[in-house]
């Protein structure tokens, strides 16, 4: 009896002493992961202590090829019926010159439509010093619709600007000239500013006598296009072509060149 408890005592211990030591295993197991697990972090998230910061400018001059102007149509009736088929009328008409003119559909656009109520006020004769209140008349109503053009050719904005002011349209505005592909313009500026800003990296860095590692920042900005205009030979009074001086005068407008200007600045940790 005493040898059958002691050899399963001794199973016992065996069997306890395999689980604590697969335990054990485990947890350094898991430990050891952990370790590793951290050590792979460090260093990482510390910016560097030793930097340069170097900045460059690009800049870069595009012609437009685009010229963007608006213009309103303005009409009054005793109704709004009235109103509405005068300015729809009109709006229409001054539509169709400017299609004649190769402009699409889609460059055309309707930004503004308002239709209100026009009154009068009138006053009653005062009897006796007492004065009674005046009264508002309505006298009609007056319907307005501004579109947006977007000309493709830059060199007819002056004659279908001139086309629309002969039709009757009002308050003929906001002509402005762009680059329509202003993205392709500003990554040139972008590539020379970097390009300027590590030209001069590689030559402060040979003078601090440090070498150049990795980027460990990158900053831009930049400022909007900049219209910069110039003379051209067909503005009136500078030898341009001679017109008849009962024709309609089409106004020059110079599109000059725009200027996009891009600001970086990189950041090298140095050694």
């Amino acid at each position: 009896m005493n040898e059958f408890f002691d050899s399963t005592q001794k199973r016992r211990f065996t069997n306890a002493l395999i689980v604590a030591t697969i335990l054990l295993a485990t947890f350094l197991g898991a430990a050891t992961l952990n370790a590793i697990k951290q050590n792979s972090y460090i260093g990482k998230g510390v910016y560097p202590s030793n930097v340069i910061a170097i900045s460059g400018t690009g800049e870069v001059y595009a012609v437009p090829d685009i010229a963007s102007f608006s213009f309103s149509v303005i009409e009054e009736g005793k109704t709004v019926k009235d109103a509405q088929d005068k300015a729809t009328k009109k709006i229409n008409s001054t539509i169709d010159a400017i299609k004649a003119f190769g402009i699409d559909e889609k460059d055309i656009k309707t930004t503004g439509y308002s239709s209100y109520p026009k009154y009068e006020y009138t006053g009653s004769a005062c009897i006796n010093g007492y004065c009674p209140p005046g009264r508002q008349i309505l006298t009609g109503y007056e319907v307005s619709q501004s579109i947006t053009v977007k000309v493709r050719k830059t060199d007819i904005a002056g004659d279908i600007l001139t086309k629309v002011g002969e039709l009757g349209a009002s308050n003929i505005s906001g002509l402005d000239f762009v680059v329509d592909d202003i993205e392709s313009v500003k990554a040139q500026a972008r590539e020379k500013a970097v390009a300027d800003a590590k030209a001069k990296a590689k030559v402060l860095a040979k003078t601090l006598g440090v070498r150049l590692n990795k980027v460990v920042n990158f900053y831009e900005s930049g400022d909007y296009p900049t219209p910069i205009y110039y003379a051209k030979d067909s503005m009136m009074g500078a030898g341009g072509v001679t017109m008849n001086a009962s024709a309609p005068v089409s106004p020059s407008l110079p599109t000059g060149e725009n200027k996009v200007v891009s600001n970086v600045t990189i950041t090298y940790e140095v050694e």
